[in-house]
């Protein structure tokens, strides 16, 4: 099998709670199942009101609390991400209605929650709320995140 990339792109609104949280999840998992060399796993914001900045410290302190460490820098989804990107996984529908108004691409665009087992479609957003609602999408996301891993690591056959 060639040495191809998988690309994947975890979209919210400011790039600072839940897709920073989806995207180092799945590093972690995949990471733990010696997969992670074969993929590119990024994220960004619908908007771009947090650009640069670090993720929510609330948020960093529930995946901490879990063994998973969280970094980066916001940024905002430009057209070409749908170009570069196999698969766009939004948070809400709202970040998926934005993300199709930027033009067709070849990637893959979806709810993230379409790979969670549960009938819930979208992931709350916590940013205005407390810290149980950082623990809430913790438990949403990592649930999500380890049936995108496992959909992903069978349809192209990866192994470790």
């Amino acid at each position: 099998m060639p040495d191809h990339h998988i690309r994947i792109l975890f979209i919210c609104m400011g790039n600072i709670c839940r897709s920073p949280m989806a995207e180092c999840l799945f590093r972690h998992h995949a990471s733990a199942q010696g997969v992670m060399h074969r993929f590119v796993v990024d994220s960004a914001g619908t908007g771009g009101w947090h650009r640069g900045q670090e993720p929510d410290e609330r948020m960093r302190n529930v995946a901490a609390k879990h063994g998973v460490t969280v970094a980066g820098a916001a940024r905002q989804i430009v057209p070409d991400d749908l170009h570069v990107f196999d698969h766009v996984l939004c948070m809400d529908q709202s970040n998926l209605d934005e993300v199709l108004s930027l033009e067709q691409g070849t990637a893959s665009v979806r709810l993230m929650l379409e790979h969670h087992p549960d009938d819930v479609r979208d992931v709350p957003d916590p940013y205005y709320g407390g810290s149980d609602g950082f623990q809430d999408v913790f438990g949403l996301l990592d649930v999500a995140v380890q049936e995108l891993l496992r959909d992903v690591v069978e349809q192209h056959g990866l192994q470790a």
